[in-house]
């Protein structure tokens, strides 16, 4: 396999991402980070999370997390209320819309995936993993943060940071 072959199967995946992202936001009216969060809450105890407990489950900054929150409180799909026994904590709780749009959309692309690795036999997976550990050298990009999960939602400051962190 040349090079050219190998940029075209990397472009298949960027481009996949781009297109699930882009009908999600258009049938749907949200992100994919967004889902995710909507997600964290569905699976946490009481449907609620702190701001500080998204960040780190997304493993995105503290703005970008800002931005996902007060876009999906403005749709009414989450809500801040405040922690019981300490109002200085904010729990950010699931609500019965956000519950019902995340029970409409389709099974993700990173959901997909991460079934099909699981069932990798060990030897494989850890190919897979070589893999990616030589791309991610290749493209001197070991430093860039990023979600355990599939997305393209991303905020242009972030990448201004990022930029000026590799400069």
């Amino acid at each position: 396999m040349d090079t050219k072959e190998i940029l075209i199967k990397i472009r298949k995946i960027v481009r996949s991402v781009d297109i699930e992202s882009k009908k999600i936001q258009k049938e749907y009216g949200v992100s994919i980070p967004q889902v995710l969060c909507l997600g964290f809450l569905r699976d946490a105890a009481n449907y609620q999370l702190t701001q500080g407990e998204i960040k780190k489950l997304l493993n995105l900054n503290s703005s970008t997390v800002s931005g996902i929150i007060n876009r999906l409180e403005t749709k009414g799909l989450l809500a801040r209320l405040p922690k019981t026994g300490d109002k200085r904590v904010v729990n950010i709780t699931l609500t019965s819309a956000g519950d019902n749009l995340l029970n409409s959309i389709p099974s993700l692309l990173h959901e997909q995936l991460s079934n099909k690795l699981e069932k990798l036999d060990a030897r494989k997976l850890k190919e897979v993993e070589t893999s990616l550990n030589t791309l991610i050298e290749l493209l001197d990009i070991e430093q860039v943060e990023a979600s355990p999960l599939i997305t393209l939602d991303v905020n242009l400051e972030d990448i201004d940071e990022e930029t000026n962190l590799r400069e």
